[in-house]
């Protein structure tokens, strides 16, 4: 059953679906929205579990892909470009194969259409073992956190989803703030978030896929399954950039989209 996915829509002309990574939300593409918006009808989306958007009891790709399909039907795109990072290329990836006459192209940021071995087990341990309970700031959050996870840019990013308890729930205990983010499930699933996107493919369109120079998420050995899914297609690197080449470098990132869209 697909979910109404939460959503914000800024300028005009073509659709562009952008989909955010594990632990993300919309805002992570927020500036990558900004640069390209003058040129297309952004559609940044809340995937489920994530965000404002709801909590569901499972998450795989094919689930998430018709998540995003059944929102493009709700706001009548009948095609769309799709740009995803990390987890949300491989959604984008899924939209694709599992959907080829609903989408124009996609762009693919610093992920293969591969299984991946167990990345977040520190940020998952570290996010379910953290105490709330006392927490009045999102600084004592940061200390406690910093426990299990010992990178700040990494805690930083997490702790965005720490929401404030309204007070109409809050309950009798000392707990002011809660995950927004569905973590037991997210948690329950990874192993599907882990996996491949599925498909027989091909996907014949235009594809893009975007490396971090730094990062090892695409390797050299991935050009087999990413030719065999998606002939057509082609790899941009962009240098002095990791995973989050998006944010690191976001004129080169949106620059190569920008050239890629209008093609």
């Amino acid at each position: 059953m697909t979910v109404e996915l939460n959503h914000r829509i800024t300028g005009q002309g073509e659709p562009l679906i952008l989909l955010h990574g594990l632990f993300g939300s919309l805002e992570n593409l927020g500036g990558i929205a900004r640069r390209l918006e003058d040129g297309w009808q952004i559609h940044a989306l809340d995937q489920r579990n994530h965000g404002s958007s709801p909590h569901t009891d499972d998450m795989d790709y094919p689930a998430m892909a018709a998540d995003v399909v059944a929102y493009m039907d709700a706001h009548n795109l009948d095609k769309a470009w799709v740009l995803g990072h990390s987890m949300g290329g491989k959604v984008a990836m899924q939209v694709a194969l599992g959907y080829p006459e609903r989408v124009k192209g996609i762009i693919v940021a610093d992920i293969a259409p591969v299984t991946y071995k167990a990345r977040h087990d520190a940020v998952l341990d570290g996010m379910k073992n953290l105490d709330l309970v006392g927490v009045t700031t999102r600084q004592e959050a940061d200390k406690r956190l910093a426990e299990f996870v010992e990178i700040p840019g990494v805690r930083q990013f997490l702790l965005k989803n720490l929401e404030r308890i309204p007070a109409e729930q809050a309950g009798d205990g000392d707990q002011m703030f809660r995950w927004r983010l569905n973590l037991p499930v997210i948690d329950t699933c990874y192993q599907k978030l882990a996996a491949a996107p599925e498909g027989e493919g091909p996907y014949n369109g235009p594809v893009l896929f975007i490396k971090g120079a730094d990062s090892a998420y695409i390797q050299s050995k991935h050009q087999d399954p990413i030719r065999q899914l998606f002939p057509a297609a082609e790899l941009k690197i962009i240098e002095g950039t990791g995973h989050w080449l998006h944010a690191e470098k976001p004129d080169t990132f949106a620059a190569l989209c920008r050239r890629f869209l209008g093609s």
